[in-house]
């Protein structure tokens, strides 16, 4: 379920009307509002094709229509992607093998770097020569899949760079990681979750849902440890490679899920991956999650609403507030904040403190 249920909002002013009232009933105070540049904010952007006749153009599917309809002269995605759309599609237009069952791009930037995936319904092996000469004229981070195949040009790992509070973080991904799409907003949030830390005492920090790392490096130096789990393998090596960049060493990574962590503080089971780790060091006073859309499950919330202070990114209104019905029951909300991650549509991001009654 998302906001479109409730009119299909996607004027910000709106939005945020609909998310003070949405939420009155747990939070009367101040909402502060972050607003995105309206143009070149989406960091990740994803294209279908449009094959007719001998000609090609980028696509996009209209859920409305059920229909594909052509897409040119956009101006959402980051500037060095909207620079770079056109060329490779005039590369790709005049090589039969590169255009043959060519069915989708996603296009991912950083302040950085830039990388294009093709996707193809045939193996690309075959056309290895092809994609080749293509990510050698073009200069760029070329990856292209097919079924059970993916092959890298360049560098597959993007590097970038975010600047909170006058101070340079550094990160490492690729486009298998979750990332947040919108790198002015994501900053601000950073910021805006730091800021409010600075007004509070603290001790240790524990993060579910870490992914590589974006809010944990940026957090780390307000506390004295901080344990982040994350389920994704891949998410967790880059973790530690970021820390190594940033010279943070404070962190512990762990690859569990919210179930495997619950059961661990509770030493209902013991886990390999904490051998060298005792849970028993660390003295939590806050807790971050952030989240997929669903929320947090009843485990999850089991975990958090022990510790004295809950620090919640949501990308989803709905969910958010069902779970805060249940918080409500032993913390309160101190802090909220919108962030208009996605111009002109009807999502949005939430940022919540909550500290315990």
């Amino acid at each position: 379920m998302s906001l479109a249920k409730f009119g299909n909002i996607t004027n910000f002013e709106e939005k945020a009307c609909f998310v003070k009232k949405f939420f009155l009933e747990l939070y009367q105070g101040e909402i502060e509002l972050f607003r995105s540049p309206s143009k070149h904010y989406r960091t990740r952007a994803e294209f279908s094709f449009y094959h007719y006749n001998d000609k090609l153009d980028y696509a996009m599917f209209d859920p409305k229509n059920k229909k594909k309809f052509i897409v040119k002269d956009i101006d959402f995605p980051d500037k060095k992607i909207c620079d770079f759309m056109p060329i490779l599609l005039e590369k790709i237009k005049a090589n039969l093998n590169l255009k043959e069952k060519l069915f989708g791009v996603e296009f991912l930037a950083t302040k950085q770097d830039l990388s294009a995936t093709l996707l193809y319904h045939k193996d690309v092996e075959l056309i290895y020569s092809d994609l080749s000469k293509l990510s050698s004229n073009l200069n760029c981070n070329l990856i292209a899949r097919s079924k059970k195949k993916k092959i890298v040009f360049k560098n597959e790992n993007l590097t970038q760079k975010l600047q909170i509070q006058n101070k340079e973080m550094l990160y490492e991904f690729n486009n298998d990681c979750f990332i947040q799409p919108n790198t002015f907003i994501n900053e601000k949030m950073i910021t805006w979750v730091n800021e409010n830390l600075a007004l509070q005492n603290k001790k240790d920090l524990l993060e579910l849902y870490c992914g590589y790392g974006n809010f944990t490096l940026a957090l780390a130096n307000n506390f004295r440890k901080v344990l982040a789990t994350e389920i994704s393998k891949n998410n967790i090596n880059f973790a530690l490679k970021n820390c190594k960049l940033n010279n943070i060493t404070n962190i512990d990574f762990v690859r569990l899920s919210s179930e495997e962590l619950s059961s661990a503080l509770k030493k209902e089971r013991k886990f390999f991956r904490l051998k060298n780790l005792n849970l028993d060091h660390f003295d939590f006073s806050h807790t971050l999650v952030d989240p997929p859309r669903a929320g947090l499950d009843k485990s999850v919330i089991d975990v958090i609403k022990k510790y004295d202070n809950i620090i919640y990114i949501s990308c989803n209104p709905i969910s958010l507030k069902e779970n805060l019905k249940i918080l409500d029951q032993t913390h309160k909300i101190s802090k909220m904040a919108i962030f208009d991650q996605f111009v002109n549509t009807p999502h949005l991001e939430c940022g919540v403190f909550l500290t315990k009654k």
